[in-house]
């Protein structure tokens, strides 16, 4: 075996706490349940043994004590088998919570994939963990006992016996870990090419009514015929090592039985007169090797057939660290429902930071006041919003707002008072009234009204009632561009902040969102947007420029 799958579960405690003690406590009932069969084993060799000597060997106490160790093994396997797939459960859904956790309190976009890739790790990769916990974590268990076992009392009987199964046993699982490199290495591959199909495939489910439009459905259809190839190919690469690896085993294991059977059966013909410790073999003894043989591969066996199970884990295990390990900005507070953070809605940068290491100028913004932010692409206007935010918090320097510091304690409070409208439209996959709601109360229609969109959602197939996708499928871009801004100011926000509101509009939509957003401030709210729209600028109170790109 090789070193990793000893070192799967401690490498991924923290995902597996839940689970680790159930998952012990089944591999060692499963090990006492493989302990029975030794017993059962010289039940039957004592009662067989005795019949072909003409001895009496009490058929009825025998069977008793047969069918009672066969309960007492029946009673241990089911308890094991309970235990593993309740470990395996709660490991699975620790996990899930802490990715789908992660995901929650991410302020940036992942690294790790698209939104397929996420949803395959937190829906059927992360299933692939049940199948190690159930099958293949007590079948180890049991290989690193019950051979052992077997063997002592094999080489006690006979030491002919226990050098067959000393020798052919052993190089089970040095073929084993030479069929595991290539197991884990195309479990690997199969793992990254599920989660590359399912982002092809929210991608272009989100371009669904662009991809009609243009005609592309064939070349669409073409791309998925052959991603869904590449899976298949993969797949199959899984399951040739998997049948490799059973055709290794039973080989060896059929070899070793045999060599058992052969010299057991010569011996009791009087044919063979070694591999004792002195006289001859005995009916009864041989019997017990007979029956002892098999079950000192069938471990063996059951690793094998579970062999897959843990390729398939680690992969997942792999992806599940590579997604944990990601150094981007996590969301300060615990981004639910707060009360407002009380003080005038001003807001201060002091001698902070750009996350590629930029200073941003400090700057002072008063309650009511409307500033613009302009200046080359990445020279931090998007960095300075998520600041005033909340979203993210200074390296060095402070934010200042309501008259105070923002810290992560404040900072969902603070956020209770924004309207937020990103440079790039987002939508839950939920009905329009619940993207521009958001659980939040607040003046809907008033909401619509100002962002000039009533007559958009009027249109829309179910109003309110219709579902969107990630992007808003269905909607241009400036219709969404304006459901974000309605999204903003639901809720009378004391606080909106917009980046680039009006980037890639046509010159009426741009003028919508633009006095959508002035009425705003006319209402008293303070109002701070990046843009490199110089005529949204120059209708704000004062514009603050970051200079040009570094």
């Amino acid at each position: 075996m090789d070193k990793s799958a000893t070192q799967l579960p401690d490498a991924t405690s923290r995902q597996t706490d839940p689970g680790q003690t159930g998952q012990r406590r089944a591999a060692a009932i499963s090990v006492l349940a493989g302990l029975v069969w030794p017993l059962q084993a010289a039940v039957v060799a004592w009662a067989i043994g005795g019949l072909l000597v003409e001895r009496s060997p009490a058929p009825l106490i025998a069977a008793i004590g047969f069918g009672g160790l066969g309960l007492l093994r029946a009673a241990l396997t089911y308890l094991a088998e309970a235990q593993a797939q309740a470990a395996a459960e709660a490991m699975i859904a620790q996990a899930r919570a802490e990715i789908v956790a992660a995901e929650a309190r991410r302020a940036g976009d992942s690294a790790f994939g698209g939104a397929g890739s996420l949803a395959a790790l937190a829906g059927e990769k992360l299933d692939l963990l049940a199948p190690y916990v159930t099958r293949y974590a007590p079948a180890r268990a049991r290989v690193m006992v019950l051979p052992l076992v077997i063997l002592g009392l094999a080489f006690w009987q006979s030491w002919a016996v226990g050098v067959v199964l000393l020798i052919s046993g052993p190089l089970i699982p040095v073929f084993m870990a030479l069929i595991g490199m290539a197991a884990k290495e195309a479990s690997a591959r199969q793992m990254t090419e599920i989660g590359t199909l399912n982002d092809f495939l929210v991608e272009r489910l989100s371009a669904l009514v662009d991809i009609r439009l243009l005609g592309a459905g064939p070349r669409v259809l073409e791309g998925f015929a052959r991603q869904a190839g590449d899976l298949r190919r993969r797949t199959m690469a899984v399951l040739r090592v998997a049948f490799l690896s059973s055709t290794v085993l039973e080989l060896f294991a059929a070899i070793g039985v045999a060599m058992v059977a052969v010299y057991v059966g010569f011996s009791l013909l009087g044919a063979l007169e070694f591999g004792t410790w002195g006289g001859q073999l005995t009916p009864e003894a041989g019997i017990f090797l007979l029956l002892l043989a098999p079950e000192f591969y069938q471990p063996l066996r059951d690793l094998s057939a579970a062999w897959h199970d843990k390729a398939a884990a680690t992969a997942v295990m792999d992806e599940i660290l590579a997604h944990s390990s990601e150094g981007s900005a996590q969301l300060p507070g615990s981004g639910g429902q707060a009360q407002r953070l009380p003080g005038p809605a001003s807001i201060g940068l002091h001698g902070c930071f750009t996350p590629s290491g930029r200073a941003l100028p400090d700057m002072t913004i008063a309650a009511g006041e409307r500033v613009a932010l302009i200046g080359a692409s990445g020279a931090g206007k998007t960095s300075a919003l998520r600041l005033m935010a909340g979203l993210e918090m200074p390296g060095q320097g402070a934010v200042v707002v309501a008259g105070q510091a923002l810290t992560a304690a404040s900072a969902d409070a603070w956020r209770a008072r924004l309207g937020w409208m990103p440079q790039s439209p987002h939508f839950l996959t939920g009905s329009l009234r619940q993207n521009l709601t958001l659980g939040r109360r607040g003046n809907l229609a008033e909401a619509l009204e100002s962002a000039a969109v009533g007559a958009v959602v009027q249109a829309m197939p179910k109003g309110l009632a219709t579902r969107l996708g990630e992007t808003g499928g269905g909607l241009s871009g400036g219709e969404a561009r304006r459901i974000t801004l309605a999204r903003a100011v639901f809720g009378n926000p004391d606080v909106v902040l917009a980046d680039e509101p009006t980037a890639d509009l046509d010159a009426d939509t741009a003028g919508k969102v633009t006095e959508g957003l002035l009425a705003q401030a006319r209402r008293g709210v303070t109002l701070v947007v990046a843009t490199h729209d110089l005529a949204l600028a120059a209708r704000m109170d004062r514009i603050i420029d970051l200079g040009a790109a570094p």
